[in-house]
């Protein structure tokens, strides 16, 4: 964890994309659903997980495209595509 820098809202939402849900106590629900990994071609209703990850949690950020791409990654890993941009009511 850095000393300085972790609020900024690009940040608090790669660490939401990266949290799988459950793993968060007190808070179960924040994070991405990981039974999704294990599901053939679930990469759509893993989309809408990620874009609802970052609507509830990191209201500072609009979702532009995600996309998620199975083959570019190890067998068993995705590798996910996030294009957000900063609400223009944020400051930088």
């Amino acid at each position: 964890m850095q000393a300085h820098g972790n609020g900024n809202p690009e940040t608090c939402a790669s660490n939401l994309l990266r949290t799988i849900r459950g793993e968060v106590p007190y808070d179960r629900v924040r994070g991405r659903d990981g039974a999704l990994i294990d599901q053939p071609n679930a990469t759509d209703e893993a989309v809408a997980d990620a874009e609802w990850v970052l609507e509830t949690f990191e209201p500072r950020v609009n979702t532009k495209d995600i996309q998620i791409n199975p083959e570019a990654g190890n067998p068993g890993n995705f590798i996910t595509y996030v294009d957000i941009e900063r609400k223009e009511d944020e400051d930088a």
